[in-house]
C-alpha cells in the first residue's frame, strides 16, 4: 500500500469532545480487500450507539458505515473491482469505518455505485437498502422480482425513517399493498411520495384504524423503532402464519409465546452486519447492492436522501450523529467530503 497515513475522525474517552480529527496509519490491505478513497459518507442512527459504546470503553475507533467512493488499490485476489471503480459500500463491525480519507473495505460488501446519484445521493442507499433487503427476501422469503407479491400486505412501522424509507419503495416494485405509519404531516407526505397507499399514526389507536380500513389482519410487519411500544399492536394484527420482522432491540422483555403461538406467527430479527460478523453468505450483500443499482439505473427506486452537509470534520460528523439518533429525521442524511 503505497498510502501509508490519512486523515479520520476517531473516537475519545472524553464525553465533552467524543470525536476528534487525528492522523492515523491506514489499515494495511488484505487480498480480498479493496482501498476507497471516501467521498462521501452517511450517517444512521447506529453510528451514534457506537460512539456511545467507544467512548464508555476508552476505545479510540475511526466509525462509519455507509460509504461511497473511487477504488484506487486492490488486493491481490480481488476479482470483482479495478482500480478507479466508483463504488459503495455499509461495511462491517470490527474495522476501521467511512469517517476516514480512506477505507479498506472487503470486496464482497461492495458494489459498483449508480451512476445516475452523486456521491451524496448514492452513500445514503446502502446499510438502510440492505436491511430493508434482507428483512423482505431473506427474513419474510419474498421473492425479489417486480410485481411478484401482487395481493399481499405490508405495515411498516416507522415508514419516513432510512430503513422505512427503501422498503416502502422495494415493496411497493414487488406490487405489495403498502401501509406506512407516520406522525407528522411533513413524515405523511414523505412516505405517500415514496409510494405508500395508506398512511396511519403510529401515536394514536393504529390497530382500530386499520381495521376500518379493511386489514383486520396483515401477514408482514416490520417494526423499525420503539419496538416494545409496537409488538403488541404487531401481535394483534398479525395474520395466521404471518411474519413480524424487528430491527431495534428491545428496552424491556418481549411478551411473545401466547399472542404468537397461537397463530403459529413467526418473529425475525434484522440486523445487517450479522451476516460479514459470522462469515455468512457475505458476498450476498454486495449482490443485494448491484441489485439495487440496476433498481436505481432503471428509475424504479430512489436515493433517501433528505439533507447533505457538505465537509469532512469531526463537528459535522457529530453534528449529524445526534441529529440521526434524535429519531426525527425523515430519510437519511449525508456527509460529502
Amino acid at each position: 500500500m503505497t498510502i501509508t497515513r490519512m486523515q479520520a475522525v476517531i473516537t475519545t474517552n472524553n464525553p465533552a469532545q467524543p470525536l476528534i480529527e487525528a492522523s492515523v496509519p491506514t489499515t494495511p490491505l488484505g487480498a480480498n480487500d479493496i482501498l476507497v478513497k471516501v467521498a462521501a459518507i452517511s450517517i444512521n442512527p447506529v453510528d451514534q450507539k457506537q460512539r456511545l459504546i467507544a467512548t464508555q470503553n476508552n476505545a479510540t475507533k475511526i466509525l462509519g458505515f455507509d460509504g461511497v467512493g473511487e477504488v484506487i488499490e486492490i488486493g491481490s485476489a480481488v476479482t470483482k473491482f479495478k482500480v478507479h471503480d466508483r463504488v459503495y459500500y455499509a461495511g462491517e463491525l470490527g474495522r476501521n469505518g467511512s469517517y476516514a480519507e480512506y477505507q479498506v473495505v472487503r470486496e464482497d460488501l461492495v458494489a459498483i455505485a449508480p451512476a445516475n446519484l452523486d456521491d451524496a445521493e448514492a452513500a445514503a442507499i446502502p446499510l438502510t437498502f440492505l436491511t430493508a433487503y434482507e428483512l423482505l427476501f431473506d427474513q419474510f422469503g419474498l421473492k425479489p422480482e417486480a410485481q411478484s407479491q401482487r395481493g399481499q400486505t405490508i405495515l411498516i412501522i416507522n415508514g419516513a425513517g432510512g430503513v422505512g424509507s427503501a422498503m416502502i419503495q422495494l415493496s411497493q416494485w414487488l406490487g405489495m399493498d403498502v401501509i406506512a405509519t407516520a406522525s407528522r404531516p411533513e413524515t405523511t407526505a414523505w412516505v405517500t411520495k415514496l409510494g405508500a397507499h395508506h398512511v396511519v399514526n403510529h401515536r394514536h389507536d393504529y390497530v382500530s384504524e386499520l381495521k376500518q380500513l379493511g386489514y383486520p389482519s396483515i401477514p408482514y410487519i416490520a417494526i423499525l423503532s420503539a419496538t416494545n411500544e409496537h409488538f403488541a399492536k404487531a401481535a394483534e394484527l398479525i395474520a395466521p402464519f404471518g411474519h413480524i420482522g424487528m430491527i431495534v432491540e428491545p428496552t424491556a422483555p418481549l411478551a411473545i409465546g401466547d399472542p404468537l403461538k397461537a397463530k403459529a406467527a413467526s418473529l425475525h430479527w434484522e440486523f445487517m452486519f450479522a451476516k460479514a460478523l459470522n462469515n455468512y453468505n457475505v458476498a450476498s450483500q454486495g449482490d443485494a447492492l448491484a441489485f439495487a443499482t440496476d433498481l436505481i439505473e432503471n428509475k424504479h427506486f430512489n436515493t433517501t436522501l433528505t439533507e447533505t452537509i457538505e465537509g469532512f470534520s469531526a463537528s459535522n460528523i457529530y453534528a449529524a450523529q445526534e441529529k440521526a439518533g434524535s429519531g426525527k429525521i425523515i430519510g437519511k442524511l449525508a456527509i460529502k467530503y
